[in-house]
């Protein structure tokens, strides 16, 4: 498209001109679009049947054209040419202008010209086009007295029965706090199609209110009078973030019996596993779109990003990084910082380094995101270190950027660092301290052994302790055996969560760290009163395309008998090591007599066993768990990477443990 006239139609074309008009779609176009303007006027009377049609086609393109005050003028001029017979063209003039207001978010300035039209006589009279526009408006600046108005005025003229009117009117209400009355209008429709339900779940989903959004959802399936798409998804999508397993479960079939999957589809269901934890689902989820063909996008790919880093699922997020380089979509923060926290969940340090060199522009989020990064791995200078060249380049730190810091003095030992930057986080930068803060500290003081300082700390705390806070003293009672404190956390916990059973198992070690045996029965026997089972350790492995769950001494897999030799050879080598089973892990896990078998066979070292069975010489070893390691598997992983020479990445609930030939990143200080 050029400005130049000399491209313009010949005289007297005006058909070859309306289509020159309605081609101009863009800003760039605007000088074609005005030379075609002032031709057609020349060549148009308006009187002239055309000329109706033309006044339209030049709203729509100045609207498009981003150029809104020009459509503006165009509406203005026309407004003399029009009176009752003209009403239908006058009405349409309107609404092609609203249309582009509310597209361009000028809502205000749509509802101006809304309220324009009446006054000026019965030719611009608002259609049931129109009134949703209004509404949609109202909506969008929760303007609920004006939405009041306009859907009575739309209930007098007999228009509320039109879906169209109706579907503004479920979301206008909606969006302004009131989906009981949202509802009323859903439940006075007599024909409900997919628009319809898809804008009641919305209205629920906007509301905060899940369970009802999730119960319209299924009922709407249950009727089967039309099949959910994806604007269905996308609707109960933000009712689902902390769903019933069940839910999720109805969702995955209603997604899987769709017809049509478009990729809004596609990325619901991948961020509804993604925000409920389901990892593997979600990895498997991201497969199966490649192996259908579906081309993502950087939604989908920064939503699979987050399940391949908490599986360790290096291959996956590896490929997705190709992707990303293939598609040409970097620099994108988003994607950027996903892939660095991704390639740090593996793992892999130094590849998450080189994401984070390689940005054009860096947040506090991306630096965050690297403090992080190497706090997990045990590399706490570093870590200070970055966290000082943030500050160094003038970006002021925020809460989220205390916690990474805090966190990674914590696990590399760093206390009179950490509570350096807590004196700072209140003073300097006047940043509230939240329980997370809290929670660091307290774990900082307590991985050092000052175990009364941690209890005095919570107990000047200005807000109510939780549970975390009370755990972080508890673990370190237990790691320094210090009974009494470790008695009153536990105490504090009981109260908190009754049913944790985490914290159970914490006391039952305290106990027996202590030798007190007859407490380690109390403790398993008030569990067993209460119904409160351990959670089974469990380890992740990925492997091809496919991940693989172990459980202690699981024999369900495929490969149990060559898991199992391989596992007997790894444990007498290590013998001969020097290697001696820690008996108290045992009470980490289960508590059977034959204690030393049990610990040979954790979850960790089956699946250290079948990665050793299944990958070439040289490969790194990496293994995801749902629980803290043991300090027995811990020793025999730094031991089974001398004997291998493989690098041993073992990521538990709390840390990355990154071990080759012997040593790990954690020295032992975890």
């Amino acid at each position: 498209m050029h400005a130049s006239r000399s491209h313009l139609p010949a005289p007297g074309d005006a058909d070859a001109l309306l289509r020159l008009v309605a081609a101009c779609r863009a800003p760039a176009h605007l000088p074609s679009l005005r030379a075609a303007h002032a031709r057609l006027l020349s060549l148009l009377h308006p009187s002239h049947p055309s000329a109706a049609p033309a006044r339209v086609k030049l709203i729509q393109a100045y609207a498009s054209c981003s150029a809104l005050p020009a459509a503006r003028a165009v509406l203005e001029s026309s407004c003399s040419l029009y009176h009752g017979a003209a009403a239908a063209a006058a009405t349409v003039c309107f609404n092609v202008l609203i249309r582009a207001l509310t597209t361009a978010s000028l809502h205000r300035d749509a509802l101006r010209l809304f309220a324009s039209m009446r006054p000026r006589g019965p030719a611009w009279f608002p259609d049931h086009y129109t009134y949703p526009l209004a509404l949609k408006s109202c909506a969008a600046t929760k303007d609920l007295l004006l939405g009041l108005q306009v859907h009575s005025a739309v209930a007098r003229l007999g228009l509320d029965a039109n879906r169209y009117v109706a579907h503004s009117a479920i979301s206008m209400y909606a969006r302004c706090g009131r989906p009981e009355d949202a509802y009323r209008v859903f439940d006075g429709m007599q024909h409900r199609d997919v628009v319809s339900w898809n804008a009641m779940i919305s209205g629920f989903s906007r509301a905060g209110l899940f369970e009802r959004a999730v119960d319209v959802f299924k009922e709407f399936v249950a009727l089967q009078c039309s099949l959910p798409d994806a604007g269905t998804m996308a609707s109960i999508l933000p009712a689902m973030g902390s769903a019933k397993a069940e839910d999720i479960l109805f969702v995955r079939k209603a997604f899987d019996e769709m017809q049509f999957k478009e990729l809004i589809s596609w990325n619901a269901m991948l961020a509804i596993y993604a925000n409920n934890r389901y990892h593997v689902k979600a990895v498997e989820l991201f497969l199966r779109m490649e192996n259908d063909g579906v081309e993502p996008d950087s939604v989908t790919l920064a939503t699979a990003l987050p399940p391949c880093g908490e599986l360790s699922a290096f291959s996956v997020g590896k490929r997705i990084h190709e992707i990303i380089k293939r598609k040409r979509m970097l620099p994108n923060s988003i994607l950027e910082n996903a892939l660095m926290d991704m390639y740090a969940s593996c793992g892999c340090l130094k590849d998450a380094r080189e994401v984070f060199d390689s940005m054009s522009s860096r947040d506090v989020i991306s630096w965050t995101s690297i403090v992080s990064a190497y706090g997990k791995h045990g590399h706490g200078r570093e870590a200070v270190d970055l966290f000082e060249k943030m500050l160094g380049q003038g970006l002021e730190p925020d809460s989220i950027a205390f916690v990474a810091i805090l966190a990674a003095c914590s696990h590399s030992g760093l206390l009179d660092v950490g509570k350096r930057y807590f004196d700072s986080m209140t003073c300097r930068y006047h940043i509230t301290p939240k329980a997370e803060h809290y929670t660091c500290m307290v774990d900082l003081l307590g991985r050092a052994a000052c175990i009364g300082e941690a209890y005095d700390f919570i107990r000047t705390m200005p807000i109510e302790p939780n549970e975390r806070v009370w755990g972080a003293l508890l673990q370190a009672c237990r790691i320094h055996s210090n009974m009494d404190i470790g008695l009153v956390a536990a105490d504090s916990l009981f109260r908190l969560v009754p049913e944790q059973t985490g914290y159970y198992v914490l006391l039952s070690n305290m106990y027996a760290r202590a030798g007190r045996w007859a407490d380690v029965t109390l403790v398993r026997s008030v569990m067993a009163d209460k119904g409160i089972k351990k959670l089974p350790g469990a380890s992740i492995v990925e492997l091809g395309d496919r991940v693989h769950t172990f459980h202690i001494g699981d024999r369900c897999h495929p490969q149990s008998e060559m898991i199992y030799q391989k596992l007997d050879e790894l444990l007498q080598k290590i013998r001969g090591m020097g290697y001696n089973p820690e008996v108290e892990a045992t009470l980490h896990d289960i508590e059977e007599e034959d204690k030393e078998g049990h610990l040979s066979v954790h979850s960790e070292k089956l699946a250290i066993a079948f990665l050793l069975i299944n990958t070439s010489p040289g490969t790194p070893i990496r293994v995801t768990m749902n629980l803290r390691i043991c300090g027995d598997c811990h020793l025999a992983a730094k031991l089974i990477s001398t004997i291998t020479s493989r690098e041993i990445i073992l990521k538990d609930t709390n840390r990355i443990h990154h071990i080759v030939q012997g040593a790990c990143s954690c020295g032992d200080y975890w």
